[in-house]
């Protein structure tokens, strides 16, 4: 299979992508960003404008996108710049693959995902769920992980004091609230693009609890 990844750098995006490239059911993977990235026989990243995508691109058709787009608002520093990048590039994306011809789509979302959701954050990844859904794909999935565990390049200081505290006590919490490590975050996505089903799915925090596995 072809897939199209959007979210490469991250740090589900690149557990997804190690993934697929050493996985034999996927062909080729395509993972177009704002920078190029290491050489493989399966890979193709090409350098583009998130705000400026190209609508004509070849790559736009695949057999499946998994989308791991996201930033914090400590990051993007408005709501604006928030929901540009984790509402208005998912949805550009899913736009452009369905238009030429991509079955499947598979989103990483977030445990509170709630269009009706005061908070703004789950809000934001309620109303995307609720816009994929209009766009027709044959097989649609929404990954929802509470709290990552995983190494992120970029610090960020209260989501390492929440995961030291969760690690210890992580056996004692209901599943659906223990920590997702990464790896596992990341085989849920690719699984649900490799093996899609007809319909709108969703595979909840509880599914991806437990130890890191390995990749």
């Amino acid at each position: 299979m072809k897939l199209l990844l959007l979210g490469a750098t991250g740090l589900v995006g690149r557990h997804v992508l190690a993934r697929a490239l050493a996985d034999p059911r996927v062909e080729a993977v395509v993972a177009p960003g704002r920078r190029e990235l290491a050489a493989h026989p399966k890979l193709r990243s090409p350098q583009v404008d998130f705000d400026h995508l190209p609508p004509h691109a070849d790559w736009w058709q695949a057999d499946a996108v998994v989308c791991a787009l996201g930033t914090t608002m400590r990051t993007a520093r408005s709501e604006e710049a928030f929901r540009r990048v984790d509402f208005g590039y998912p949805l550009t994306v899913a736009r452009l693959a369905r238009a030429h011809g991509t079955p499947t789509y598979v989103l990483n979302s977030a445990i509170g995902a709630d269009a009706r959701s005061r908070f703004f954050y789950n809000r934001v990844k309620g109303e995307l769920e609720q816009a994929l859904a209009g766009q027709g794909f044959e097989s649609l999935t929404f990954v929802r992980p509470g709290l990552i565990g995983g190494h992120r390049e970029e610090f960020r200081l209260g989501e390492r004091i929440m995961l030291m505290g969760l690690t210890l006590t992580d056996p004692l919490l209901p599943k659906r609230w223990r920590l997702n490590p990464a790896p596992k975050i990341a085989n849920a996505l690719l699984e649900a693009a490799i093996g899609p089903a007809p319909g709108v799915h969703v595979v909840g925090s509880e599914r991806m609890a437990g130890r890191r596995t390995s990749g």
